[in-house]
């Protein structure tokens, strides 16, 4: 049986991850958003919530039991130590979660969506292409603000501990640049997914990484 290509899918905040993910998704990819996952965890129910009370206290849950992601926010860019022991009862969770959901999910090929692939490493090593969603800062701050009523100095602090623009390129085989006009997404991102459905179809489904389909221009508390 072959295996499925898996293509990480990544940008910074404001990028439009979910939109392009969404797009894929309608083409028959099969597609995993980690952030998502983080979501339905730290909601009122979620698995994480337990953890999350006995480590930080009820300062960071709201009304409904789930997590106060603005008061997280708050706690982990004033604390480090408080980041990483989030990120400790997280991360393990969701790695689980976005494992056992590639394993179920159909389509020719898989995606996940990980806000920080190239930070994390985790799943860097584990896809076989990266797919970075791009676009200039001062777009995404403004993206951000209007969607979220995020102050200027809230998403710049947020940008700040994200990966740098260019070192997440770095990392690119293809790129998808999402500074224009949402018209211009859709025939690129079907172009890109008929490549991807070519590379799963190939002999073995081979994923090296192919010079000509490089840089293609066809967690809490980082995200808002």
């Amino acid at each position: 049986m072959k295996t499925r290509p898996l293509i990480g899918l990544t940008g910074g905040i404001g990028s439009g991850k979910t939109t392009v993910a969404d797009a894929f998704a309608a083409l028959g990819a099969g597609v995993v958003d980690t952030d998502q996952i983080a979501h339905r965890l730290t909601a009122a129910d979620g698995a994480a919530m337990p953890a999350i009370r006995a480590a930080f206290g009820t300062d960071v849950i709201d009304g409904t039991g789930a997590l106060d992601r603005a008061a997280m926010r708050r706690l982990v860019f004033s604390d480090p130590q408080a980041r990483h022991r989030l990120e400790a009862i997280l991360h393990p969770m969701i790695g689980a979660e976005s494992t056992r959901a590639l394993e179920a999910i159909d389509g020719p090929y898989r995606i996940i969506v990980v806000p920080l692939l190239v930070e994390g490493r985790h799943w860097l090593s584990r896809v076989d292409r990266v797919l970075v969603v791009d676009c200039p800062r001062p777009l995404q701050i403004e993206r951000v603000m209007r969607r979220s009523a995020l102050e200027r100095g809230q998403v710049e602090a947020i940008l700040n501990a994200q990966a740098s623009r260019e070192e997440r390129l770095t990392h690119a085989d293809d790129i998808l640049d999402n500074a224009g006009s949402p018209e211009s997404l859709p025939d690129r991102i079907a172009a890109l997914h008929q490549r991807y459905c070519q590379l799963a179809s190939s002999a073995g489904a081979s994923v090296t990484k192919d010079p000509m389909m490089a840089n293609d221009s066809t967690d809490l508390g980082q995200e808002a």
